[in-house]
Formats: structure tokens, sequence, C-alpha cells
């Protein structure tokens, strides 16, 4: 049972607990004041309380309120808190450390939880489109450089989608297990004509040595997958090219049409439950690659944590996810 108490607070204290990817090799100069545990959880604060700019996030902290004593009180370091310069220059950094973050943090959920002890060890790789706040960027206005308003993200790009026809945003590229408990192995963000088999290849790496089978759409059946696969000792198993039916000797369609349903059970529903418990069925709160990609990786990060907050409180880790972080 979760501690009564405020559930903000609770997940900031998880993320003390956590382990910390592997350090970059720093350079020349002062080392940093301030760890980036610190600023990862301020910036679970940020997506929980819907706050997207460093400047919403002070102003927020400043409440005398108990509860934003006790949150600031976890926020400093050292005897002190950042100043606003930093925070905003060290939250502008955070999205740099979240890949490697959400995947040491997906490896010990898989560790803790086992989601594959009573199921085959398979992954989901997918990319689910996010609609770019403001207006849409047309391609002749960006071949001649006009911008006809300035609510439009001209950083976010165009790509076409097979359910929502073509949208201008970005992608949201994952890799989730296959398993009772959806949990996040690896994710990214890019601007929405990004290849899919491109990124493919950063996210597929480092999963956990469990991994067997790696589950995706045609997008993903690419001779550079399938050698990233080879190479690990995992099998791809991606929807081929080419009109219906396919058909292949030995029964392959029928085997790939039983993972395909897998796939879409496990990876494109939790990109729906992701969509309503973060608001983004729409288009995402932040403008710009740096803020959206601190937003959506900073969400996967969160659900991650509440994953982990359940699980130890022996709670139910697919039902109550939203009702629980909207209570934070």
């Amino acid at each position: 049972m979760i501690p009564l108490g405020s559930r903000l607070v609770l997940l900031l204290r998880l993320v003390d607990r956590l382990p910390m990817p592997a350090p970059e090799r720093r350079g020349r100069g002062r080392p940093p004041r301030y760890s980036d545990r610190l600023f990862l959880k301020a910036l679970v604060v940020m997506i929980v309380r819907h706050l997207h700019r460093p400047g919403e996030l002070l102003a927020v902290l400043n409440e005398a309120t108990p509860e934003m004593l006790e949150i600031r009180a976890l926020l400093s370091e050292h005897g002190g808190v950042p100043c606003r310069r930093t925070w905003e220059r060290r939250l502008g950094r955070v999205p740099e450390t979240l890949p490697a973050q959400i995947s040491c943090l997906g490896h010990c959920l898989v560790e803790q939880l086992q989601p594959w002890a009573d199921c085959g060890r398979a992954v989901a790789i997918d990319s689910t489109v996010l609609h770019a706040r403001g207006g849409v960027w047309h391609v002749k206005h960006r071949a001649s450089g006009y911008v006809p308003h300035t609510s439009i993200d001209t950083e976010a790009n165009w790509t076409k989608s097979g359910w929502h026809g073509w949208v201008y945003g970005w992608k949201l590229h994952l890799v989730s297990t296959v398993a009772s408990v959806w949990i996040p192995l690896a994710a990214e963000l890019t601007p929405a004509n990004a290849a899919d088999n491109e990124l493919a290849l950063s996210l597929l790496t480092g999963l956990p040595d469990q991994t067997r089978f790696v589950l995706g759409d045609r997008h993903y059946n690419a001779p550079n997958v399938r050698a990233v696969c080879e190479r690990d000792d995992r099998l791809l198993v991606a929807s081929q090219y080419g009109p219906y039916p396919h058909t292949d000797a030995g029964g392959g369609v029928e085997v790939r049409r039983v993972f395909h349903k897998l796939r879409s059970a496990n990876l494109e529903t939790f990109n729906e439950l992701f969509k309503g418990i973060f608001d983004v069925h729409g288009s995402v709160p932040t403008k710009g690659l740096r803020a959206t990609r601190r937003f959506a990786l900073g969400a996967i990060f969160t659900y991650q944590l509440a994953l982990l907050a359940r699980s130890e409180a022996g709670l139910d880790l697919r039902i109550g996810l939203k009702a629980f972080l909207k209570a934070a």
C-alpha cells in the first residue's frame, strides 16, 4: 500500500534511490556543483505538474505551501539551491541524458518485475506521431523559408501516418516489453520525418540480455535493423513489403501474423495509454526540439517511476496509472 502523503514527493524520493547511467567523460573546467539527479527530480515535478518552462517551475516552487517546502528541500544540495540561470542551463541539457536514464531504469524494472517469467522474451519497437504545437509549416513555405505565422514550430517536420494521414510534428520512438506489464526500455524523440529503421539502431543497442525476439512493422524490415538483431543473437519479426496475401513457404505468414498481433496488442496499446496519461492526443504542449524532447522523454521516465512506485506498493501496473499521476 502506498503511504499517506504527496505522490509527487514519493516519486522524488524514488529518484534518489535510482541507479544512474555511467557519466560521460568530462572535459576540462570546474566540476558542476549540482548533480544530474537533482535536475532529474526537477523534471519529474515539471511533467507531473504540467510545467514546461524553467520559469514556470521556479514560480511554483516559490509558493509557500507545505508540499512545496518539502519539494524545495528535495531539490537542494550542499545547503543551497541552483540560481535561475543554472536551472535554465542544466534543464536545457537534461534531454541529452534521458535516453540513457530511460534505458538504465528499464533494465532495473525488468530485473525487479520479471515481465517475461511466464511468456516469451520479446520486445516491440514502433514510433508514434505527436502533433506539433501551433500551425503547420507547408512544404512550399518551408522551401522558400517563409514562416507565415509565429505559432509555427519550425523545428518539427512532416510524415505520413497509415492511421492519421499527413501529420506535422514529431515522432516518439519506443521499445517496450511484450508482456503483461509494459516497460519502456528505450526511447527517443525526433522530427517526424526521421526514418524509423535508422533510429532503431541506437534503440536496439543495450536492451536486456534476456531479449530474444524483436517485433516491428514493415519500416523495421531493413538490412541494417536485421544486422543489429543478428549481431545480438535476436530474431527480428517484421511485416513484409508487397501486396497481400503473402505466400511464404513453411508457414511464415501465420507465424508473423501471431507476432504482429502481439506487437499491436502491446506497444500500440501502450502508445494510446501514454497519450491519454500525458494529454497528447492533440498537440504537444511545447515548442522546439529541445523542449519537446525534454517533455516526451521526461514523460516516459515519469511513467517508469510510476511503475516502480506502484510495484513496490503491490498495486496494479496497468490500471490506475493515470489516476496515480493525476493525484501526484
